[in-house]
Order: structure tokens, then C-alpha cells, then sequence
């Protein structure tokens, strides 16, 4: 399953780094920028994160708010937070029906089976999604300029 701009973006109620639950729905009236990353303290994954942690300023002026997203565990997500000072929540989909919600499941990465494939969407105040990428290649990072301008239009 995919899901497009101007779908309704699937709920979901997750652990935070610091196990503490975080509801999709409860973010309404702000947007949101999910981040879906596929492994913690991988060199892509922290480059990306980072450009997120250190592009808050744009972020903040829209008023967004900010989650990583990866199958691995809240321990793993707290120890790769604090190694990488983030600002930002992440978020365990460790029974990984988070990442077949949205339509990023990878089935196998070079033997990682079930993980997260690298993608990013905007999700407007209302709960909408304005804006979707999702990779292929891992290797890749996102177009922040694409999720700066969806952010800025909305």
C-alpha cells in the first residue's frame, strides 16, 4: 500500500527514544515531517538526521514538527540521539506496520529484511500528506529543498 499527496495520512501510536508514546493524530494542527530512516548510526542515516536537527530554524518558522522513524528499538533510537545531539523525536515502529502503512516497507536491503526504506513526508495540519518521497537507494538522501518548499506552502 502507497500513500500519495492529498491522502489522509495512516495514524499511528509509537514509542519515542525515551518510551514515552507518540500519536500521529495528537500532532493536528501543526505539520509534520516524518522521517523514515533505515538503520540507526548508519553513516546515511546520521547525515540525514543531522540535516534535519541542524535545519530546525526553517523547520520551526513552519511550525513543524519533526520524527524520525526506524524499526530499530528505543534503546537503539535513545543511544543514537544522544550520540548525534538530536532535537528531534524518534520514533521504534519495531513491529514494523508503520513502515507497511505508508507504504515503505523494504523487504531486503543488502540482508536487512523488514527494515524501513529512506523517505520523508509532509503532513499539513489537517492530517493530509503535501508531500511524499520515497528512495529506492538507501544510499540516497532526500530533497530537503523539495520538503522546505512543501513546508512553505502550506
Amino acid at each position: 500500500m502507497s500513500i500519495d499527496v492529498g491522502s489522509k495520512a495512516p495514524d499511528f501510536t509509537l514509542m519515542n527514544q525515551d518510551r514515552q508514546p507518540v500519536t500521529l493524530s495528537a500532532q493536528k494542527g501543526q505539520p509534520v515531517v516524518l522521517a523514515f530512516f533505515p538503520a540507526a548510526f548508519s553513516s546515511v542515516c546520521a547525515k540525514e538526521l543531522c540535516t534535519f536537527r541542524d535545519s530546525l530554524s526553517k523547520l520551526n518558522q513552519a511550525k513543524a514538527q519533526v520524527y524520525g522513524l526506524s524499526v530499530d528499538t528505543f534503546f537503539t533510537l535513545k543511544a543514537f540521539s544522544d550520540h548525534e545531539k538530536l532535537t528531534f523525536p524518534l520514533l521504534s515502529d519495531f513491529n514494523k506496520q508503520v513502515i507497511r502503512d505508508y507504504g515503505v516497507f523494504n523487504e531486503d536491503m543488502i540482508g536487512l529484511k523488514g527494515i524501513a526504506k529512506r523517505a520523508v513526508f509532509v503532513i499539513d495540519k489537517d492530517g493530509v500528506v503535501r508531500h511524499r518521497e520515497v528512495l529506492e537507494d538507501a544510499r540516497n538522501e532526500p530533497d530537503y529543498a523539495r520538503v522546505f518548499e512543501a513546508l512553505a506552502r502550506l
